[in-house]
Order: C-alpha cells, then structure tokens, then sequence
C-alpha cells in the first residue's frame, strides 16, 4: 500500500525552479523481495555465467569458441582479436573487455590451460605473472587451436541443442559435443551467488585413458590411470594418498603442488623455472623480499625476475656456506614457492549444479556423450533414409523411362508433371520432384546402374545405424575409438611431477655428517667404501675379493646421499655419512647387509643424486630403455626404500646416471654394439615408465650391458653410431671387445 506521496522541487544552479517526478514508495515483505528480485538473479549467474557445464565450458566461453568456429577459424588463417571480440557480442551481451579475458584465458599464449583452444599470436600474458599484462585486442591475433575439431565434431548433425541467442536474431549451441571429457582436462574457477566452483586439470591422456576404462569397466580403479591433477605451469605436486582418494570420491579436497627449481654451484645460484599453479612470480618475490627485510631468511643476498623469451625463471643469490636444499625446503613452508590449490568439482548437469566426485563426472561425461553419439547416429539415419526413398521413387521410374519421358512430354504445363509424375508410378510429392530434377544426360545404362549400387549400399548402411542405436555396446565402442584417437593425436607427457613423499616437511637442521669431499667406490658384488682424497693419495691398489672387480667410482660429499638401485626393481637411499671412512686395502661394506635387502636381491646400480636435477637410464634385456628424472625418487623423510623404481615388464641389464646428455653404447648377446645420443630419449616423471626401443634385437638374443661411449674401448664411434631408434647397430670389430671399467664422476 502507498505510505507516503510527495512532490519535491530542486533548485538548479541557474536558479530556476524545476517540478522533480513524483516518487512512490510501497511497502513488501522481505520474502517476497528475495524471490522476486534476488533468486532469479542467483540462478541467473549460477546457470548462465560462473558454473561449467558437463561439456567444459562457462557460457562465456562457449559463445567465444562457436562464433569463432562460425568464422571459420577453425582452418583459417588467424585474424585480429577486436574481430573476433566484435562478432562474439552478436552471441554474449557484454563489454568488449569481458569478451577478449576469456579469449586471453583459452589462449595458448597465456598457458593457462593444459590443452589452450585459442591459437594465439602477439602478447596474451602469462598465467604465472600478476604484472605481465596482455596486449589490445587490436594488436593481437587468433584462431582456433586443432584440438578444437574434437570439440565441435558432428555439431552440426544435430548431437546437440541449439537456442536462441538473447535478441532471437541467432542460434547458438546450449553445449559442444566434446569427444573427450575435457570438463576434467580444463582447470575451471568460478564464483557464482552462495556457491562455487574449482576443478582442477587432469593429463589429457590419463583422463582419456581413465574414461576408456571405465566404459568398459564400471569398477575401474581410477588411481592406476589419473595419477593425480596435471597443472599447466608444472612444478612438483605432493602426493597424498587421503587427498587424491577425496578428491576422486567427492570431488572436494586439495593437492599441495611446490616450485621446481635447481642449483647452480657455479654461480652459487638458485633458479626456479616452474612454480604453483595458483600463485604469481609477483606474488612470491614480495614474500621472500618481506622475510629477508625482516631477517627470518637470512641466506639469501638477491632475488629477481629473470623471466624472458624461454619462459620463466626466478633466481636467487645465495651466500656462501648456506645449504641451497634447507633453503627451498624453509622457503616451501614460508611462502607461495608452495601453494594448495583446493577442489570443488561443482558442475552443471541438466541445469542443476552438482558437486560429483571423478568417477561421478566421468560416469556423466559418459552417459552425455552416449546420447550425442546416439543422436549423431539418428541424425545419419534419417538422412540416409530420406536418400533411399528418393532412390526407390527413382527406380520406379528407371523400370519404364520411356513412359516417363512420354508423360513428361505430354505435359501441357510445367505445374502439371509432378502431379503426372506421382498418378503415372505411384510415387509420393519428394521423389516424384527428385526424378523431374534429373537432367537428360543423366538417362543412360551406366547412371541407372551406380544408382541401384547406391540403393543397395545405403541400405546396409541404414541397417548398421539401426544396429548402433540398438546395441549399447556399439555405442560404447564408438567413444572409446574415438578417445584413443584423442590419445594418439594430441596426449602428451604430465607436466606436473608427482613427488611421492609428505608435504613440507624440512630436513633435520644437524644430521651429524660433517661436510668434507670422499671418493666413492662399489664393486661388482656389491662391496661399497668412502675414502677421503689424502687416504686415497697414500694408499695402493684397491682391494677386491678374488671373484669380484671394480665397477663403479665417483667423487661426492660426506654430507650427501647415495641411491642404490637393486635387481628387485628396489631403491634405497641411504647418507654417505653413515659408512665409515675406510682404505682402498679392505674390503668394504656388502651394501645387501647393510641396506637389509630382500634375500637373493642384488645391487644392480649407485649414484650421488646431486642436486636432483639429472636422470637415470635403465637398460632392459628386451632392447627397451627407459629415461627417469632423478626427481622421481626425491624424498624429505628418512624412508630408506622405495619401491616400483623401475620397470619390471623385462629384466634390467645396466643403468646409467645421466647430469646432461651424452652418447652410450648399448652391447647384444650377438656381438653387436650401438650408439647413439640420450638426448632421442625423453626423460619421464614415471617410474615405471617401459621406455622406448633403442635396439633392433635379432632373435634369441638380448641387451647385455650399456655403457657411456667414451668409457667403452670403442674406437670407431662412427661406425655403431645410429640416426634413428631403434637400431640394430653393427657387429664389434676385434679391437673394440676389450673390458675397460665404468667410471661415474658427478663434478
């Protein structure tokens, strides 16, 4: 009801007196206003703009993508970004700016995204940094990336809705059909009204594998195929177990990811090239700058932003005598250098927000694609019908052309033949216009020929999409075909490292190994001894039992670690400083004893892993090899053994630290040698990674040792060397079979 009525008069600067309008007040529950105003407002931007949907995708970022596949920038060339922004305000009523962020965030050049969808050109920015700022869109330019023929495949045979857009001059995809579950390949964060969303990236190829597996099997456990989230600025995610369980269960939880940095002793330099997805470079040097003003970091001198052309890069002057690993390691705790990043995999399913666990998303990722394969396949049905129906009014014809010209002919008025047409064969309205449309040329044995092949060949070919809408099955087989195709053509390695280990936990200040340099010796039976450099100076020959030999020597610290890799696909990690300093006369310390091995397990290999930056090469009887990054085996705990440190799908026959690339000669039980660079082998995060075949092995035979070239008596490098893997290589010449021993040196 009215409460109050009045009439107010403004006096403006120029003195006149002006009548304001009159201002009616009305009295309404609170209730009635939240319904009225409020929840259509609270849906409106829980539907239409901050929740993504099953296909990946915010509305924003759909309209984006579809009006530039509708410009043709799928195949085209790229064009300028303030075209595109124009053309995409026909689909999304909103400011340019709003329009080119969400270009600038699909975007290649942003790295935003695990799979970018926008072929960018010209400054976009970088994810990484608070500061680096895109260009206009009038300076930068786009198109779509190829993995966007996944995302619009078959849209336009109906596999989708379409609706208008918001002034009805247009229609507009309600969803892509994705042919991969990309709602999990695509990290997406949105605030909508009393609710949001987070959902992390996952690995293409992992989560296309994960779908595949649970198509065809619902009690698929997810672990052994989606590892963990794969964030596209990399670094190095903690893995926890209770974590990942969570996040797969319900969709709710967060994974710890820390920055990947190394250790330039040259320099006495600390270089971080990848840090958490969720954090800045800005974002971390102000932090590190207020510890060291305040003097809770002490050993740093110098930090700063050397980000350039080859990506980023932080570094940071240490002093001299501060331990670079205790530095990281209090650096991870007290700043963004280590970052959580917390799931909410709240999701828009048949317009309803859910928050589901991976397995769930996948289940419904699955059950969508069903029903766009499903009707893609109606959608062929119905054409190829319509086809065949025109064919058979066509036939008809075909059995007495001669009358059928005659009628024609006989016509009085061109509105008449179809009407003849239909009375004289007994054909309906659309194929009898089918058969007034075909030319005169058309009229001879070999047309009336490939058009009954035609009638033939469609119907086998409708009867088989009427076999695929009836059978489950075949539908199911249609996704996982083309989720593998997915794999084959775009899957690549993880960028985020996981680090099997706990979360953040520094290393003991003191652990009673005081720093000075050893020389580090392992037999071949597993005899392992530390001696100091005068020791060694003084002493003689080393000493070995009468069976056993040299195989390994390097130089290290008395402060420093040793991995030691056993023939059980074991590896123990053990302080040099818990071996005794000895001479090159005794025997030394039998590393199975001391290290507790299983019985019967071995010493395969051992190295000082430095500053974790190298990688260990395993050499597999079967030709295969296999490139590990040392970092797979880092861990800030005394855990001593780790198991899965290497394939076990062939026996291992030599492994070999890697700090850089070399080249290494692999030897067969044939008498053939090989050689070739590392560098054709890539490094991998996984441990149980099978490698890649680097010898062609004739049959019956085998890979008995591998060994870098230069510590090998082979002469002629030229003639073992290969171009390509894998290689059958060339049988050894006489002068190059002689026993030379292996050394290692990690200076």
């Amino acid at each position: 009801m009215a409460r109050k009525k009045q009439e107010e008069k403004q006096r403006p600067s120029g003195g006149r007196d002006v009548v304001g309008l009159r201002a009616e007040v009305i009295e309404q529950p609170i209730t009635d206003t939240l319904e009225t105003n409020f929840m259509p407002y609270a849906m409106s931007v829980i539907v239409s703009r901050a929740i993504p949907e099953i296909d990946g995708f915010k509305p924003s970022q759909r309209k984006l993508l579809y009006t530039m596949y509708k410009m043709g920038l799928l195949t085209g060339a790229r064009t300028k970004s303030a075209n595109i922004v124009g053309q995409t305000m026909r689909l999304n009523p909103h400011g340019d700016a709003a329009i080119y962020d969400t270009m600038v965030r699909l975007s290649k050049g942003y790295e935003a995204l695990l799979t970018p969808f926008v072929d960018s050109k010209g400054n976009f920015g970088k994810v990484y940094s608070r500061d680096m700022a895109c260009a206009a869109s009038r300076y930068t330019e786009a198109k779509l990336s190829q993995i966007c023929g996944e995302i619009f495949k078959d849209i336009d045979r109906d596999t989708v809705d379409f609706a208008d857009n918001y002034d009805n001059k247009m229609r507009e995809p309600t969803l892509l059909p994705t042919s991969f579950p990309n709602v999990l390949v695509s990290a997406n964060i949105g605030i909508a009204v009393g609710m949001a969303s987070s959902v992390c990236g996952f690995n293409l190829a992992e989560t296309c594998k994960s779908a595949i597996e649970l198509l065809r099997n619902p009690g698929h456990d997810i672990t052994t195929t989606l590892l963990a989230p794969d964030f596209p600025t990399g670094g190095e995610l903690m893995y926890n177990a209770a974590e990942i369980k969570s996040i797969y269960e319900t969709g709710r939880g967060g994974v710890k990811v820390r920055a990947r940095w190394r250790y330039d002793k040259g320099e006495n330099i600390i270089e971080i090239t990848e840090i958490p997805y969720s954090t800045t470079a800005e974002a971390i040097i102000e932090k590190v700058t207020e510890l060291v003003r305040t003097g809770r970091v002490r050993e740093i001198s110098d930090m700063r932003d050397e980000t350039g052309l080859s990506g980023l890069k932080l570094t940071i002057d240490i002093k001299r005598g501060a331990d670079p690993e205790k530095l990281m390691a209090k650096l991870f705790r007290m700043t963004p250098l280590m970052d959580s990043f917390s799931c909410n995999f709240n999701i828009l399913v048949a317009g309803m927000p859910r928050v589901m666990g991976v397995r769930e998303v996948l289940s419904e990722w699955s059950a969508w694609r069903s029903e766009c394969v499903k009707r893609r396949t109606g959608h062929e049905l119905r054409k190829k019908q319509e086809k065949l129906h025109l064919l058979r009014g066509l036939g008809k014809i075909l059995l007495d052309i001669d009358r059928a010209i005659a009628l024609i002919r006989n016509t009085q008025e061109e509105s008449e033949v179809v009407p003849n047409l239909m009375i004289g064969f007994g054909i309906d309205e659309a194929q009898a216009e089918y058969v007034a449309e075909i030319k005169l040329r058309n009229i001879n044995r070999e047309y009336i020929l490939k058009r009954t092949e035609e009638t033939e060949r469609l119907e086998e070919e409708i009867g088989d999409l009427r076999e695929v809408l009836d059978s489950p099955g075949r539908v199911r087989d249609i996704i996982i075909g083309e989720l593998e195709e997915v794999i084959k053509k775009y899957g690549v390695g993880r960028r985020t490292i996981i680090v099997y280990d706990e979360v953040g936990r520094l290393p003991e200040e003191d652990d009673g190994a005081p720093e000075y340099p050893v020389n580090l010796f392992l037999s071949r039976e597993g005899y392992f001894k530390k001696i100091t450099p005068n020791s060694l100076r003084m002493s003689g020959e080393q000493k070995y039992k009468e069976s056993d030999g040299p195989f390994l020597s390097m130089e290290s610290n008395n402060s420093g670690e040793l991995l030691v890799f056993s023939d059980r696909q074991q590896v123990y990690k053990v302080r040099i400083g818990d071996f005794e300093d000895t001479k090159a006369s005794a025997l030394g310390t039998y590393l199975p004893s001391f290290l507790n091995m299983d019985e019967g397990e071995g010493v395969l290999y051992a190295l000082d892993p430095g500053d974790w930056s190298g990688s260990v090469m395993f050499f597999f009887e079967n030709g295969k090899a296999a490139r590990v990054e040392l970092s797979a085996y880092a861990t800030k705990t005394n855990r001593k053994r780790l198991t899965g440190a290497y394939s076990d799908k062939s026996p291992v026959a030599s492994a070999i630290a890697l700090a850089g690339d070399t080249e290494v000669a692999v030897y067969s039980s044939d008498g053939r040698a090989v050689v070739f660079s590392t560098a054709l082998v890539a490094p991998k995060a996984t441990r149980a990674t099978q490698g890649v075949a680097v010898m062609a092995l004739r049959r019956n035979h085998k890979v008995e040792s591998a060994a870098r070239a230069e510590d090998t008596p082979i002469r002629d490098i030229k003639r073992y060397r290969a171009g390509g893997l894998p290689a059958s290589g060339a049988l050894l010449r006489e002068g190059d079979r002689e026993e030379r021993q292996m050394e290692i040196n990690f200076d």
